[in-house]
């Protein structure tokens, strides 16, 4: 996951919490943003659980100290 994923999740995120702490938001209109916040936490969710994976991918690679080991495609955007 490159930094600018990283900086851009952040920034939906506080966007999001923003919405939550709005006092004027009441009834049907505050049921739709905990609802649109349920939403965004999932899939933030998701991007960071893919961002762990490939991770410990790098790990692993770098842990086996093969100057010829490859990632899956997927991980490092290239050929596998």
């Amino acid at each position: 996951m490159g930094k600018g994923v990283c900086s851009d999740l952040n920034t939906h995120l506080l966007a999001q919490l923003e919405r939550l702490s709005d006092k004027n938001l009441k009834g049907d209109e505050l049921r739709d943003e905990i609802d649109r916040a349920k939403a965004v936490a999932n899939v933030s969710a998701q991007v960071i659980a893919n961002a762990n994976v490939a991770l410990k991918a790098f790990k692993m690679k770098d842990e086996a100290m093969d100057a010829n080991a490859r990632l899956p495609r997927m991980f490092s955007g290239g050929d596998a």
